[in-house]
């Protein structure tokens, strides 16, 4: 089946800037850009929006070209299992590099010859200096530099020291190769940096023919401008090397792209720090760089993410200037809009419970006709087997049910899905009389496909699975890698992100129920596992022992009831508070008709034509997006700041026709001395959950 994806281009900052440089003809009217990896460790989903932003460019105009190419200027922490990685994940996600593929060490012949007309030009010098030294001799934010007392070589001796250096005569460390610019400049990266230095250590593609590398401030300007990039995009980190970028280009006289920076992508409950990330491979807290709970491309395509998801989400949360945290909701989000297209529908039961069928013949099978995908007729039906006995999911039975739990209890009728209506009548337990382990039930022979002859309607829909034709499969059941929203944030000063870590990131269930044939499917098949949630075969999976992991929940309006229960015994005992009666106060009845749940902002944007409107697109679990209006201009001049953000929305507000449209809720906001901002959450809400 085909996915659609945005077709209508979309308009940020930087396309407005590309935008204007062609109209203006700067670079021939070209449009070039580039994705550099560094090839020490896999992508992780920050690089996936650099990755879509650089190659979306190149689509989005006619004759534009994005390069592949790795930074590899670094051989102590590059290898040749990231590049190829690297390599796999771009093409995975969707895109392509035709015959543009190139590595920095490709150059460096070339940018050794730059150096040298550095050197020659006086505006190079080698520095005796040690790390140390120069780290002390770089002054600091508030004190200026001093100047190397190597600074004022003549070219020369420099000339020729440098040479040496590039002919092994010296040790590692011992000298380096600093730009001539100013050591009193208020930026520090203009205080005379670093551009070569010695370093004995074999590289992944050259060897040992050198003995001296690059920095990367020098190699990556120069490596854009051999490449003919006219728009150099860079995460706001790089901000402060512009300057840098600059000077290196103007000052060797060679093709001059534009560099543009733009805010990464943080996600919550995650971490994009590759030193973090190594160390959680290294000391195994998780499974490897494509452990489905890490941030890795390679994670989300083991946990299941389509990479038309990914995309997805990328475009909705777009190019800001400002840094922000996106709520992995959302992410979560972009993955069931696409997998509810995409995914073949199943049944499986991950804690099952056995039902025994008293009325239903002994030798009797019958083959349902089960419905493949409601979204797509074309994706067709199959065929599936019911007999006397069935599993169901343990949690969709109680013997003493609680209100509005409408499931499977004693003397209770609910709907089989594709099959019958089924009622209880008794339970059977272990020997110890602890744990129920059988529930047995009579069904209707005239209510096949779900419906009685005399119109009597039943308040649940339950899955199943026949006992007889079922498959055992290992369910892995994942979650949030860490326990808090903004990990990095939380383990500033001390660095421990272990203690930060989610004990519940990982569920294993053995011994689940799948429908017969879906145990065989291929590693990376997707399904949906009907009322459960997405799955995705794992590529541990066997014929004989199927491995699926979840990708994302689908939503359990019971469990949500049952946790909000809980919470509302744990502070008021259970009692509703009763009103003082006093003037200008509602009664908790009156509180009630709000209808408060949380929505996640998919999309925001200026009004056109007014002053003080946003509009933003929020999905509160309805199957589509609501449009609501917000006088929130004031404090969201930059409205994309608010994607992926769970707020709080009067759900039932009556919609309100204006000049812009429907407006259908409210965003409830806060204000004071320190300017208004929208309320969110600081825990983990779904779409659509309530508010109280």
């Amino acid at each position: 089946m085909r996915i659609s994806e945005p077709s209508v281009r979309r308009s940020d900052f930087i396309r407005t800037i590309i935008d204007e440089d062609l109209k203006a003809g700067k670079y021939g009217g070209r449009v070039h850009t580039r994705f550099p990896p560094e090839p020490n460790g896999y992508l992780h989903i920050g690089h996936a929006k650099s990755i879509y932003l650089n190659f979306g460019i190149a689509k989005d105009y006619p004759g534009a070209l994005c390069n592949l190419r790795f930074d590899d200027t670094n051989p102590t922490k590059e290898e040749m299992e990231y590049v190829e990685a690297i390599i796999e994940d771009v093409r995975w996600l969707g895109f392509d590099w035709e015959d543009r593929l190139f590595y920095a060490s490709d150059y460096f012949e070339r940018l050794y010859e730059y150096a040298e007309t550095l050197v020659i030009n006086g505006k190079a010098y080698v520095c005796d200096l040690t790390p140390e030294e120069i780290r002390e001799y770089r002054g600091t934010l508030t004190e200026p530099g001093r100047n190397s007392p190597y600074r004022e070589r003549s070219v020369e001796e420099n000339l020729d020291l440098f040479r040496r250096m590039r002919n092994g005569d010296f040790l590692d460390g011992s000298r380096t190769l600093r730009a001539r610019i100013d050591m009193g400049s208020p930026n520090l990266n203009m205080r005379d940096p670093v551009i070569y230095r010695i370093l004995r250590f074999r590289h992944h593609r050259t060897g040992d023919s050198w003995c001296i590398y690059p920095m990367y401030d020098f190699t990556h300007c120069l490596s854009d401008s051999i490449e003919g990039i006219t728009h150099s995009l860079c995460t706001l980190e790089f901000e402060d090397h512009r300057p840098l970028y600059d000077w290196f280009l103007d000052q060797l006289k060679v093709h001059h792209p534009q560099q543009i920076e733009f805010a990464r992508l943080n996600l919550s409950y995650t971490v994009m720090s590759k030193r973090v990330l190594l160390n959680l491979v290294r000391q195994g807290f998780v499974a490897g760089w494509d452990d489905p709970r890490m941030p890795t491309i390679c994670g989300f395509r083991r946990r299941g993410y389509p990479p038309g998801a990914i995309r997805a989400f990328c475009d909705r949360i777009g190019v800001a200037k400002r840094e922000s945290i996106v709520d992995m909701a959302l992410l979560e989000y972009s993955a069931r809009e696409y997998l509810n297209q995409a995914s073949p529908r199943v049944m499986a039961v991950l804690r099952p419970l056995k039902v025994v069928i008293e009325n239903y013949p002994e030798e009797k099978i019958e083959q349902l006709e089960a419905v493949n995908n409601p979204e797509d007729p074309s994706m067709g039906t199959r065929r599936i087997p019911f007999c006397k006995e069935l599993y169901i999911e343990r949690d969709d039975f109680r013997e003493d049910p609680p209100k509005k739990f409408y499931r499977l209890a004693p003397g209770r009728e609910v709907r089989l899905r594709y099959a019958y209506l089924v009622k209880c009548t008794k339970v059977v337990r272990d020997p110890a009389g602890e744990e129920i382990v059988e529930v047995h039930c009579r069904y209707d022979p005239e209510s096949r496909g779900g419906n009685a002859p005399d119109g009597r309607k039943v308040k649940a829909t339950l899955h199943w699975v026949s006992a007889l034709h079922a498959e055992d499969a290992e369910v892995r059941l994942y979650d949030r890698l860490f326990s808090v929203e903004n990990p990095a944030a939380a383990a500033r000063g001390n660095g421990d992100f272990k203690s930060l870590l989610n004990p519940d990131s990982l569920r294993v269930l053995k011994g689940c129920k799948l429908e017969p044939g879906v145990a065989g499917a291929a590693p990376e098949s997707r399904y949906q596992f009907e009322r459960l949630g997405y799955f995705c075969a794992d590529k541990d999976s066997t014929a004989t022992h199927p491995v699926f992991n979840r990708t994302v929940t689908l939503k359990d309006t019971w469990a949500k009831i049952e946790k909000a229960a809980s919470v509302f015994e744990q502070k008021t005992g259970g009692e509703k508070p009763k009103s003082s009666g006093a003037v200008g106060e509602i009664t908790i009845e009156d509180f009630s008709k709000l209808d408060l749940r949380a929505g996640l902002v998919v999309e925001a944007s200026l009004v056109e034509g007014a002053d003080k409107l946003v509009c933003l697109k929020v999905d509160l679990g309805e199957g589509r997006l609501r449009r609501i209006f917000a006088g929130i201009r004031r404090a969201y001049p930059d409205p994309a700041s608010l994607k992926g953000k769970t707020v709080v929305i009067v759900a039932n507000l009556k919609p309100r026709k204006m000049k812009f449209g429907v407006s259908e809720g409210m965003v409830l906001s806060g204000s004071g001395d320190d300017g208004m901002s929208v309320l969110t959450f600081d825990g983990v809400q779904s779409p659509g959950d309530k508010v109280s």
